[in-house]
């Protein structure tokens, strides 16, 4: 586009990876706003507004700035069918040049050598949790994707690794190493202990505590610890602490009740919905009662299949206007593959939450809704959670 080459004036971080991107882009954003940075964050997707994907030190782009970019490039934009991604990450980098940040954390769209994102020259790269996931894109071989989230590794640039498991982590390693890219293993995280309100745990650098909850947070919180001490290996554990402290990163593992312990977590893949299980069950000892609903994009055999046993109760749901699988759909799934008799279809959505509300206050059990990210405003709007 004519705005030029905005990229190329920003120093920027990117992150890759299959689960853990945002809460890692988030943490980090935080850690170094806390060490006196100014700091660009570009996520994605959004929860409820479009704006909430590209902030600077918390603060989302205004819907004026959104439309003075989009009513000077309209013209070309269409010329040159720019997709939405396109257009938002070349978005964001302007935004981010002409504000002048410090930094600005780039979260992948999706995979990694063909993404939007993979223009910027970045001063680190980092790779969180690899697994199965976007696979009518990426396939399904699990060292494929690996390659595919690698392209985002430059020549000559440290890269910070997350933990994975033994033949992706080989195989970023060979590819890091063609590249003369140093690679930070995040190593060994210990002592975690999980609590209503967050998350304890001890690497290398120290013992943290993270707002976030989940044992997936101790290795994103030591992820974003591992960006910030590479980027500047003065910033202190306080500000570390400090940082972790004034995270805010909605709809992960999100307490949405005031007086029931029920959340709301997007995790929308196997290996995310089964962490989110094992933390919540850690917590209060019980398994919970589940609302799920899901994109007909994802494998919802292997998601099915995943959710055996791990449940109290289990509501499918759906809504084909929030580009949501049918509940009729899904619940054909879960039922061929479930041999748990407590299992229910209801239609529409926000049934589903009474319903849940219900269970939940009638047992020692807590309550999930999760798999999607679609599902953030039904949530928030039953649960007053911006009220």
């Amino acid at each position: 586009m004519s705005c030029g080459n905005p990229h190329h004036q920003l120093r920027t971080i990117h992150i890759a990876g299959t689960n853990g991107k945002g809460s890692t882009s988030s943490m980090l954003a935080s850690i170094l706003r806390s060490a006196g940075y100014r700091v660009g964050l570009y996520t994605s997707p959004h929860l409820i507004r479009f704006n909430e994907r590209i902030t600077i030190n918390e603060q989302l782009i205004s819907d004026d700035e959104i439309i003075l970019f989009l009513d000077k490039y309209h013209d070309e934009i269409d010329r040159i069918r720019s997709t939405f991604f396109e257009t938002t990450t070349v978005m964001a980098l302007n935004y981010f040049h002409q504000k002048k940040v410090d930094i600005a954390i780039i979260e992948v769209g999706l995979g990694g050598r063909l993404d939007s994102t993979n223009v910027i020259s970045p001063q680190i790269t980092a790779i969180t949790p690899i697994s199965l996931d976007h696979q009518h894109i990426l396939g399904n071989d699990i060292l494929k994707i690996a390659k595919e989230k690698s392209g985002i590794i430059k020549r000559n640039i440290p890269l910070v690794l997350s933990n994975q498991d033994q033949e992706v982590h080989s195989c970023i390693h060979n590819i890091a190493e063609k590249m003369n890219s140093s690679v930070i293993d995040i190593g060994n995280i210990s002592d975690i202990n999980l609590t209503s309100s967050g998350t304890e745990f001890k690497s290398k650098w120290g013992k943290f505590n993270s707002p976030l909850i989940g044992y997936h947070q101790s290795q994103n919180s030591t992820t974003a610890i591992a960006i910030a001490k590479t980027f500047d290996s003065k910033i202190n554990k306080q500000t570390i602490q400090d940082g972790l402290n004034q995270t805010k990163w909605k709809g992960r593992l999100q307490k949405i009740s005031n007086n029931l312990p029920i959340y709301y977590d997007v995790a929308h893949n196997a290996k995310g919905i089964n962490v989110t299980i094992e933390s919540i069950v850690s917590i209060y000892n019980s398994l919970p009662h589940i609302v799920i609903s899901i994109k007909g994009d994802k494998d919802i055999e292997l998601i099915s299949n995943s959710l055996i046993d791990q449940y109290k109760s289990l509501v499918i749901t759906g809504s084909n206007q929030l580009d949501l699988m049918s509940a009729n759909q899904l619940f054909k799934y879960f039922k061929k593959n479930s041999n748990h008799m407590n299992i229910q279809m209801v239609d529409p959505l926000e049934n589903s939450f009474d319903i849940l509300i219900d269970r939940v206050k009638s047992s020692h059990n807590p309550g999930i809704i999760m798999g999607s990210h679609y599902l953030a405003k039904a949530v928030f709007d039953k649960f007053g959670i911006f009220k």
